[in-house]
């Protein structure tokens, strides 16, 4: 019986690979397993078997029927990721954009290629590419930048925040300068970065503000250096990304993370003057928050915004249009 039994078995097992779909392996199921199945059949012979053997032979079934349910389950997921994949290509939508007949070529966004060739400018300048969480405490996006607690900035009106751990202590980030504590912390000077980003205030979106938007922050931190080496850097940088005839100047202004500090213009060909972004001498409170010691280390920072400098860049006098996802738009550049 028990031979009977695995030869009824394996016939089974050889026609699941003849199975074509889900309702087929049903059907087959049935068969094998139903109460006329060769299974079922097994069991009601045990009862006629000398009482010594029934045990082997009821192990034997059970047996047997394990090794055929695993091929069964087996082929069944085979089955299913197949109608799946039949499924899928049914209801496949063909979502190309297509315009004026020909399909639409994808390009990075204006930001998109304004922040890589920044990127490009800076490497070449022998700077390193870091990057920091959008979502900070406090501490590394006010206090260790030397914002002390009242200062405006840290006010509802100006800052997000997010509902996680302490009221008042996690916060969208506010600027791209925690990448500097975070660098400062993790590494010993010498210290070249720059830091690109997205960053968030309360904002109401015009023609020049959003409450989204991308930052560039350079961080250097060495021995002797001084706001001559910042100003050398922004005056190599202006003429390496907005070409010849492009000049740089800086103007005293006051941030509480550098002391001095100063806001950079950049001056067209025409003659005209436009204000770029901040800058000045890393403040050494700054240093320290840092684990860096301002007696041995100086160093100088700055920043500006990355989609500011698209719309120069491609002559877009609407900061909205970045963001709007309009093609019409896009394809031009």
């Amino acid at each position: 019986m028990i031979d009977r039994l695995r030869t009824d078995a394996a016939t089974v097992v050889a026609g699941l690979g003849d199975v074509a779909n889900l309702d087929g392996l049903a059907e087959l199921e049935r068969e094998a397993f139903g109460k006329t199945g060769f299974l079922s059949r097994a069991k009601k012979e045990i009862g006629s078997l000398p009482p010594e053997d029934r045990k082997d032979a009821g192990r034997a079934i059970n047996e047997i029927r394990a090794e055929v349910e695993a091929a069964f389950d087996a082929r069944r997921s085979v089955l299913k990721d197949a109608a799946l994949l039949v499924r899928f290509e049914a209801e496949r939508l063909d979502l190309t954009e297509v315009l004026n007949g020909d399909a639409a070529v994808g390009h990075a966004h204006i930001v998109t290629q304004a922040w890589e060739e920044l990127e490009d400018v800076f490497v070449g300048m022998g700077f390193r590419i870091a990057e920091g969480p959008e979502i900070e405490t406090d501490w590394y996006n006010f206090d260790a930048l030397n914002i002390p607690p009242g200062h405006p900035a840290r006010d509802g009106f100006d800052t997000l925040y997010v509902n996680h751990g302490e009221p008042g202590h996690t916060v969208l980030r506010t600027h791209t300068s925690p990448v500097q504590i975070r660098t400062m912390l993790a590494q010993e000077p010498p210290i070249y970065i720059v830091a690109p980003g997205r960053v968030f205030r309360r904002d109401t979106a015009d023609a020049t503000h959003m409450p989204v938007f991308h930052q560039l922050e350079g961080l250097v931190v060495d021995r002797n250096i001084s706001l001559a080496d910042l100003a050398g850097t922004i005056e190599a940088f202006t003429e390496a990304y907005f070409g010849p005839g492009f000049s740089s100047r800086l103007r005293p202004n006051h941030f509480p993370f550098t002391e001095p500090s100063a806001e950079f213009d950049i001056q067209r060909p025409d003659g005209s003057w436009l204000e770029l972004g901040g800058c000045g001498v890393v403040h050494p409170n700054v240093l320290r928050a840092g684990g860096i010691d301002p007696e041995e280390y100086s160093g100088f920072a700055f920043g500006f915004g990355i989609d500011r400098l698209a719309l120069m860049k491609f002559g877009v006098d609407d900061l909205r249009e970045l963001f709007t996802n309009d093609v019409r738009f896009l394809s031009q550049f």
